[in-house]
């Protein structure tokens, strides 16, 4: 009788597997009109892909099928259950055009991960283009559980659909963002802005707990995009 092998594989797919299991619970509880559950395990999603990726490189078993099972799950967790949840949470109201700009981040979200599949070169990346979609999700969900208590319903009219577009745009856009540094003492001597950017952030999830992850998004997102311009405004000028 032979024994079953168990390959290094398994362990960042299994990783996988609960990012996708986890977006699936989020958009069963966002149908229940639960969102503090749904939005908090559209996070929890994001710390599975967080380990999946880590696990593979721990175990050296990046393949290019767990790169595809990857972009997979976060259509699922990343793309469908943060749409569903801000047109449940906010956008039924608007009818056909609540639905269209729903569905904004779960198309924008699966154009740029099919880019990003295509233009991948090796399993290793030192930034992406365009706004990652865990991060576009991690912003909505994060507004949601923020400011949904009674009292911040102006928020919602006033920033959740140019935040849904600008959001959307930004991941099928060519601005760049960074991917995270490893914790090394030659990461922080290469890249000490973000890793001084990562101790804000930390400190102000730690004093304004979800409110804190959610400026710490919209800080990074308005960074990359200052950058972008700062750059090819830099270059142009040079040109001249």
């Amino acid at each position: 009788m032979s024994r079953l092998k168990i390959t290094p594989s398994v362990i960042p797919n299994l990783f996988t597997a609960l990012n996708m299991f986890s977006g699936f619970l989020s958009i069963i509880y966002t149908s229940q009109n639960n969102f503090v559950y749904a939005g908090w395990l559209i996070i929890v999603a994001a710390i599975f892909d967080t380990l999946d990726g880590v696990m593979a490189r721990l175990t050296k078993s990046s393949s290019e099928l767990g790169v595809e099972l990857d972009s997979l799950s976060d259509v699922v967790s990343f793309g469908a259950a943060p749409s569903f949840m801000i047109y449940k949470f906010y956008f039924y109201q608007l009818d056909v055009i609540g639905i269209i700009v729903s569905s904004l981040p779960l198309i924008a979200g699966g154009f740029r991960l099919a880019r990003f599949n295509v233009q991948l070169v090796g399993f290793d990346k030192k930034h992406f283009t365009g706004l990652p979609i865990p991060s576009a999700a991690l912003t909505l969900a994060t507004f949601i559980l923020s400011f949904r208590k009674n009292g911040y319903e102006y928020l919602y009219d006033l920033l959740l659909l140019p935040m849904v577009i600008i959001i959307s745009f930004l991941m099928v856009s060519k601005v760049r963002y960074e991917t995270l540094p490893k914790f090394s003492l030659e990461s922080i001597k290469e890249k000490p802005v973000q890793f001084i950017f990562i101790l804000l952030a930390i400190i102000a999830i730690i004093i304004f707990n979800v409110k804190g992850l959610f400026f710490s998004f919209v800080a990074m997102i308005l960074l990359g995009i200052l950058r972008h311009f700062y750059f090819k405004f830099f270059n142009k000028s040079n040109r001249g």
